[in-house]
């Protein structure tokens, strides 16, 4: 059985090299189970519009998956028209539990790292003029991530509170 230093240690290398295969999990984990065509719609979402996987390469990689032994394919028929939709198995389930935790602390950083370049840029006088628009949508998830920290700051702080 691995220790979870290397359970960690290969997650996070598998965030960096395999970011898809995060992503894909945390999406139908959280659509309780998805066909191709929806995940390659919210792979495009979260991409902001500006990316997509190929057809073939996100299917190379759903077959991986279940290889794995993360996600299983279940196979639906309307009329003769067949469609997969996939589901996390438990181990899906186990590794995005460890995963996530992670990909939560790199983001954090990633963010404190993204805000100190976005002030030296402008301190540097390269800064972005962004549209009004953008401008509110970012306001926007700033506030949403404000209140997600917000919430997981309450949390453990009660769970040390606890101990």
């Amino acid at each position: 059985m691995e220790t979870t230093d290397n359970v960690e240690k290969r997650i996070v290398k598998g965030l960096f090299t395999v970011p898809l295969k995060n992503i894909i999990l945390v999406i139908v984990g959280l659509k309780g189970e998805t066909h191709g065509y929806e995940l390659l719609k919210e792979l495009e979402k979260f991409a902001v519009g500006l990316w997509k996987p190929s057809h073939s390469n996100l299917y190379t990689l759903l077959n991986k998956m279940v290889e794995e032994g993360l996600l299983e394919p279940k196979e639906e028929y309307r009329g003769k028209v067949r469609r997969v939709k996939y589901r996390l198995t438990e181990r899906g389930w186990e590794y995005l539990k460890t995963s996530n935790d992670l990909a939560l602390r790199t983001l954090y950083t990633a963010v404190d790292y993204h805000e100190r370049l976005k002030k030296k840029l402008e301190a540097a006088g390269h800064e972005r003029k962004m549209k009004r628009e953008t401008v509110m949508e970012y306001l926007d998830l700033l506030k949403k991530i404000r209140n997600i920290l917000d919430e997981e700051i309450k949390r453990i702080e009660e769970e040390l509170e606890g101990d």
